[in-house]
């Protein structure tokens, strides 16, 4: 279990007309990753970007590129992702119908590899491939679009999977994207989390520097 806990800015809610600014302030802020989200309109009813806008994040980016495709097929994709700069590359286990193959292409193309969930998805669908896993990302809210209200039910999901990572001493990192505020932080990082996902949270606020900053100092006091 790592001992920091890390904070990825949700870059869907940065401003895309001055993208390089929200870049150069999460490189220079306490964030650890930069969280991408993908979305094709068809596996969640929302487009948000593709390779460009990807690509020109890497070419700024001084922090991992933590990228959260949730899109239908994702296999077909996975060398691309891997040849624009990702570091992370995490698909959705209902979009993958042989998972473990897709997680090992992950990991063939040099990335680590992530498996997200949706809140309908029960955790025991990952038992026989926890040790496989590098991250998993519990969605938290229902995914597709951002500033979505947080699902209560995540705090018993993320028990429920860090007791399986403990029992399998595996070395998954838990991830939380979806409704996270100051207000829930300390209580997902007490359940288990490690990477706090903030989008909203962070690019609509007055001060984004300093909500990273203090988020960052909330949970790792």
């Amino acid at each position: 279990m790592s001992t920091q806990k890390l904070i990825a800015p949700s870059m869907l809610a940065a401003d895309f007309a001055n993208l390089q600014q929200d870049i150069t302030l999460v490189n220079e802020s306490e964030a650890n990753w930069f969280h991408l989200d993908v979305m094709d309109g068809v596996f969640v009813p929302n487009i948000s970007f593709g390779m460009p806008v990807v690509k020109a994040i890497a070419k700024h980016a001084k922090k991992p590129l933590d990228v959260h495709l949730m899109i239908v097929d994702p296999d077909r994709y996975i060398q691309t992702f891997a040849d624009l700069g990702a570091d992370l590359l995490t698909v959705h286990a209902e979009a993958c119908n042989h998972l473990h193959r897709s997680l090992q292409s992950i990991k063939d193309a040099d990335m680590k590899a992530g498996v997200a969930l949706n809140p309908h998805t029960p955790i025991s669908s990952l038992t026989h491939i926890i040790s496989d896993i590098d991250l998993v990302c519990i969605m938290s809210v229902n995914p597709g679009f951002g500033g979505q209200s947080f699902i209560e039910a995540t705090y018993e999901k993320v028990r429920e999977l860090r007791s399986l990572i403990e029992k399998n001493n595996a070395n998954t990192l838990i991830e939380i994207d979806g409704g996270v505020t100051n207000k829930n932080a300390s209580q997902l990082v007490k359940a288990g989390a490690d990477v706090l996902v903030a989008g909203s949270y962070v690019f609509s606020a007055t001060d984004p520097t300093s909500t990273i900053a203090n988020l960052s100092a909330q949970v790792n006091e």
